[in-house]
């Protein structure tokens, strides 16, 4: 069973379908965690992410692993474990760059392809239902009012700087988001056939049960 969940940032991908990999005893795949690994290694060897051919060059002699362990998706770049490093903003701000190049979005799918192949699986990204597994059993766009968004991600910050740092994340990610929905390769899109939930006004728990119901009418 492969079940994929796609929407912009601070919707509630990342905790929601941990959260469903963890009720259902499932594997969960963090697809950005892939490109954000890449966009770690090229800032520290110096490649410029203008630099298209370095970046493929650089994931060509690069080993790039993920897995779910008992610490949670963790994931590995020649070994070392960048789980957290991956999260920093300096990776955050200039993921974008490696995510638009042809050569390593199709590298990154068919290692996201591999990791999925005989598995039950929640994986959750920007293209999962349109581009990197079209056939899923079921898909899912989650979404939210841009503000209840930015007060999230805020809040996952730790508040810092009060409404006038709430203001500048709110921004970001409507830079964000156009870039998202706007780039030439796999745009974030809802796909026709996809499962739409707006979790503006719903607590974490609450997604989680609407979808887990929604998820059990795949064997009905």
């Amino acid at each position: 069973m492969v079940v994929v969940i796609d929407g912009p940032a601070g919707s509630g991908k990342s905790t929601i379908a941990k959260m469903l990999a963890e009720r259902l005893s499932i594997k969960y795949l963090d697809s950005g965690a892939m490109y954000r690994a890449l966009t770690w290694k090229a800032a520290k060897k110096g490649v410029d992410f203008h630099d298209d051919e370095g970046l493929c060059k650089l994931l060509s002699a690069t080993c790039i692993r993920i897995e779910n362990t008992k610490n949670g998706f963790e994931t590995y770049v020649d070994d070392v474990n960048v789980t957290r490093e991956i999260r920093l903003p300096f990776v955050t701000k200039n993921v974008h760059y490696v995510s638009n190049i042809e050569f390593v979005r199709e590298k990154m799918v068919e290692h996201q392809r591999r990791f999925a192949e005989g598995e039950n699986i929640i994986a959750e990204g920007r293209d999962m239902a349109s581009v990197v597994f079209p056939d899923a059993d079921k898909k899912i766009y989650l979404d939210a009012d841009i503000t209840v968004r930015g007060e999230r991600r805020h809040s996952e910050l730790g508040n810092l700087n009060g409404p006038s740092q709430l203001l500048t994340v709110v921004e970001d990610l409507k830079q964000r988001d156009h870039k998202d929905m706007t780039r030439g390769l796999a745009p974030l899109k809802q796909v026709d056939d996809a499962f739409y939930l707006d979790t503006t006004r719903l607590t974490i728990e609450e997604v989680v049960a609407i979808l887990i119901e929604e998820i059990g009418q795949i064997s009905k």
